[in-house]
């Protein structure tokens, strides 16, 4: 596990957003990466669902995650987040378990209900229906997983005595994430031992996550739970190097964020830096040489409250060199010299 003796974990988080390049070579060049970061030592990948949009070319994760688990030994992946709208819970719960068991019990399973309606419009799901079906569906996932036969009778779903022939290789279930900004979810997490992941300035996470550590203190159990914080990372061998590299990626991976936005005359979040020095400056991207980019992302996790640094190595036109090197000096800068 890529732990420091801070207590800081390292994990990789992924859009597989659109690089110019095809999306077979795309798929190759991230899955020799992921391999890569699993020989390093890294924690977990995290893969993001989009739908109908060049800002995710992995419309299904839990694909792209069993080809991740025959690539990799130690390396820990799921979803963050699986969309549970778009899935008929009972597959859900059979995709969760055929994928902890091919990955030998290494599945972290993040759940929600998607941030953008139109992707979810797409396959006839409503903005109104799509936080209720959420909520059930989850329900159903967690229940499914304690085995025997399903029985349920809600608003969206009816269930009466399903067989449960599979089940997930941890018991009672793989780690559940959910991704949050708001203080009342990162409650509801800690209550229902779950972790989160954040994204935003340090500052406002920062509410995000006392609000979780308030909540565990609560609990009776000792089970470790991580509060995420995620960060592009670009590290070079200059300052200049590593912007230039940066913000040239970040450029491309800001035009397929927005395509389904622009595509529907939608305005965009209030808080997406629209540049890449609004990226920097929002601590949405950190870029620069290995002593700075330590020295910055540490002062980051401090502040946020945070115990698990979710790195996106890879993303818009950043050449896949660039990744391995910057994966490869997070080990050796961060992660070796505080172990």
């Amino acid at each position: 596990m890529a732990k420091s003796r801070s207590n800081i974990t390292f994990g990789i988080f992924d859009h597989l957003d659109d690089n110019h390049t095809d999306i077979e070579r795309l798929y190759s060049d991230r899955l020799g990466l992921v391999e890569s970061c699993d020989q390093l030592g890294f924690y977990a990948y995290h893969l993001a669902e989009h739908h109908c949009t060049p800002h995710g070319r992995s419309p299904s994760p839990n694909l792209f995650l069993s080809s991740v688990a025959q690539r990799t030994r130690r390396l820990r992946m799921g979803p963050l987040v699986m969309l549970l709208p778009l899935y008929h819970p009972l597959r859900a719960f059979e995709e969760v378990c055929m994928l902890d068991q091919l990955s030998g019990g290494r599945l972290e399973l993040g759940i929600g209900r998607g941030s953008l309606p139109v992707e979810l419009g797409y396959f006839g799901m409503s903005p109104e229906s799509a936080p209720g079906c959420y909520a059930e569906s989850s329900e159903i996932l967690l229940n499914a997983m304690k085995g025997g036969t399903l029985n349920h009778h809600g608003e969206h779903f009816e269930f009466s005595r399903i067989p449960l022939a599979l089940s997930p290789h941890q018991r009672p279930h793989p780690p559940i994430w959910i991704a949050t900004n708001r203080p009342e979810s990162a409650r509801w997490a800690a209550a229902n031992g779950a972790n989160i992941a954040c994204i935003g300035p340090s500052s406002s996470v920062r509410a995000v996550t006392d609000a979780f550590k308030a909540e565990r203190n609560k609990c009776s159990d000792n089970q470790v739970l991580f509060r995420g914080l995620l960060r592009m990372v670009v590290i070079g061998g200059s300052e200049l190097n590593a912007r230039s590299l940066a913000a040239s990626a970040y450029d491309l991976w800001l035009t397929s964020f927005k395509f389904l936005y622009d595509l529907n005359d939608l305005p965009t979040p209030p808080n997406l830096p629209l540049t890449f020095d609004e990226a920097v400056e929002n601590e949405l991207c950190v870029a620069g040489t290995a002593d700075q980019v330590r020295q910055t992302l540490h002062g980051h996790l401090e502040e946020a409250g945070a115990n698990y640094l979710l790195c996106q190595l890879a993303f818009g036109s950043l050449p896949v060199e660039a990744s391995l090197y910057t994966a490869a000096t997070i080990q050796s800068e961060m992660i070796a010299r505080a172990g």
